[in-house]
C-alpha cells in the first residue's frame, strides 16, 4: 500500500555556508492511512521543521517528500496550495486565526477557499465547534477567546474539510486536561471512522496513550521509531 506521506532522507538547513544551522538531518519516515503518529522531542529538536516539510509548507534542502504518491518537488506553488487545502488540515502552534473573523468564520474559511457550498460549510463549522465545546462561542472574535479556546477553534478549522491528513504542532500546549482529552478523542474518532492520518509534533507525554506509533527526534535526527498502541 502506498504511504499517505513518505519522507526519504530529508534534510533542512537554514542560513548560509559558515553559519548554516541543520534543523533536520537525513530523516526518513512514512505514515499509512488511519495511523496516528507522534513526533516527540524537546524544543529545538527539529520536529516543527519536519512537520512543515511533511505539510508542504517548507521544501527540504535535500531528499524527497511524497504526499499520496505525488512527488512534492515537481509541483508548482499553485498545485502545492491546492494539495494543502484539499488534503491536509493544519493546527499551528500560534493558532493563525484571523482577528477580524468570528470563530465559525475562521473555521468556514477553508470551504470558501475551495468554493464549497456556503450553507453546508456553515452547518459543518457550527457542528464541529459544538463538538469542541464551543457552541456558545461561535460568534466571538479571537480576541475574546482564551488561549485554550483559540486552540480548539484551530482544531475545528483543521477538521472541517474532512482532510485525509492532519498535522498538528504542539496542539495540547494550551489545553486543560478536560479539553485535551476532548481533542484527542476527536482525533482518534477521525482515525477510526475515516482513516485519517494524523501526525502530531509534541513534547506532551500525557497524550502518548493516543498514539499508534511514536518517533523521537533529537538534534534533527530520528533516535527511535516504535509502535505504541492507543
Amino acid at each position: 500500500m502506498t504511504p499517505v506521506i513518505e519522507a526519504v532522507d530529508v534534510s533542512r538547513s537554514f542560513g548560509e555556508s559558515g553559519t548554516e544551522v541543520v534543523a533536520v538531518n537525513h530523516v526518513s519516515l512514512s505514515i499509512g492511512a488511519g495511523e496516528l503518529l507522534m513526533l516527540m522531542g524537546p524544543s529545538g529538536s527539529g520536529k516543527t521543521t519536519l512537520l512543515a516539510m511533511l505539510g508542504c509548507i517548507l521544501r527540504p534542502s535535500s531528499g524527497h517528500i511524497r504526499v499520496q504518491g505525488k512527488e512534492v518537488s515537481t509541483l508548482s506553488s499553485k498545485e502545492l496550495a491546492r494539495l494543502r487545502a484539499e488534503t491536509i488540515g493544519f493546527v499551528f502552534q500560534g493558532f493563525n486565526l484571523l482577528s477580524a473573523l468570528t470563530a465559525w468564520e475562521n473555521v468556514a474559511l477553508v470551504g470558501d477557499f475551495l468554493a464549497r457550498h456556503p450553507q453546508n460549510m456553515h452547518s459543518r463549522s457550527v457542528e464541529i465547534l459544538e463538538n469542541m465545546g464551543l457552541g456558545h462561542r461561535i460568534y466571538h472574535l479571537p480576541e475574546a477567546l482564551s488561549a485554550g479556546e483559540k486552540q480548539r477553534v484551530a482544531f475545528a478549522r483543521a477538521l472541517v474539510n474532512r482532510p485525509r491528513i492532519i498535522l498538528a504542532d504542539e496542539p495540547t500546549a494550551n489545553l486543560d486536561s478536560e479539553n485535551r482529552d476532548r481533542v484527542v478523542s476527536l482525533l482518534r474518532q477521525s482515525v477510526k471512522e475515516r482513516d485519517v492520518s494524523i501526525i502530531i509534533a509534541t513534547h506532551d507525554e500525557r497524550i502518548l496513550q493516543a498514539a499508534d506509533r511514536v518517533i523521537r527526534i533529537e538534534d534533527g535526527q530520528m533516535t527511535d521509531d516504535r509502535k505504541h498502541g492507543p
